[in-house]
């Protein structure tokens, strides 16, 4: 079957809500066993791995910090153990990411912002590589965003540490690309999820009047660009940017 993940072993972080988990059901469905991670909300997180194994999915649920050493170290020891080794990896997790004009920043913030975007991807690939290099094959993903393209304002913390992690990874694609190892990035628009709830009707308003393709995007239009770049399919696709956002970014 095309986009068959069946043999993988894929793990995406910060899957129990919102995008990461429509990436992590798809890629599931796509039959790769599955590491669901959290690190916040148990019950939240436990529905979610009850969803997925009434789904038919094999998957393991765990809690860890994904901006720690120890914590990275975490998911691929519970991954290996119970799943196999992990050959997929889907950057996902993120924290708040309020607008605000540089006045209001302060260095802790930003630097919050780099451990996320810069320092999480960093540690997750270095931890999985080797498995990945002895195999010939592997697949990274790292969901980034369309802020980076539209130099979205009063927004510098997110916007320097998403344009971080875009120069990263279209580095590493480059450096792991003799291994069989594919690295690119999936860049969402804003699609309103769970954590989105609270935000003002005006703003959400004034967003979707903007998208050219007279629609909200819907979690599963980012989980189905993922599941095709971990995919057999994309193996000669390495160092993109995939925009899914309508049509806001034809660049």
């Amino acid at each position: 079957m095309p986009f068959s993940l069946a043999g993988h072993v894929a793990l995406v972080t910060g899957s129990s809500t919102g995008l990461g988990k429509a990436i992590a059901h798809t890629l599931g469905q796509a039959g790769a066993r599955v590491v669901v991670n959290y690190f916040n909300n148990q019950t939240r997180a436990e529905r979610t791995l009850r969803e997925f194994k009434e789904a038919g999915i094999d998957c393991i649920l765990v809690k860890a910090d994904v901006i720690s050493e120890e914590g990275v170290d975490l998911l691929y020891r519970e991954a290996e153990k119970h799943l196999g080794p992990v050959d997929i990896v889907v950057v996902n997790a993120t924290p708040d990411q309020p607008l605000k004009p540089i006045e209001d920043y302060d260095w802790a913030f930003y630097q919050s912002m780099l451990d996320f975007f810069v320092k999480s991807p960093f540690l997750l690939t270095r931890r999985g590589l080797p498995h990945m290099k002895s195999k010939k094959w592997g697949r990274i993903v790292n969901i980034t965003s369309e802020v980076f393209h539209r130099a979205v304002a009063p927004f510098s913390a997110y916007v320097a540490a998403k344009g971080g992690q875009i120069g990263w990874s279209r580095s590493m694609s480059r450096e792991l690309a003799p291994f069989g190892i594919t690295v690119n990035m999936v860049a969402p628009g804003w699609i309103p999820v769970e954590r989105h709830e609270k935000d003002a009707q005006a703003e959400k308003d004034a967003y979707r009047a903007l998208i050219p393709a007279d629609r909200w995007g819907v979690p599963q239009d980012v989980a189905d660009a993922c599941l095709y770049l971990v995919s057999e399919e994309a193996s000669f696709v390495t160092g993109q940017t995939l925009c899914v956002n309508g049509g806001m970014t034809p660049w």
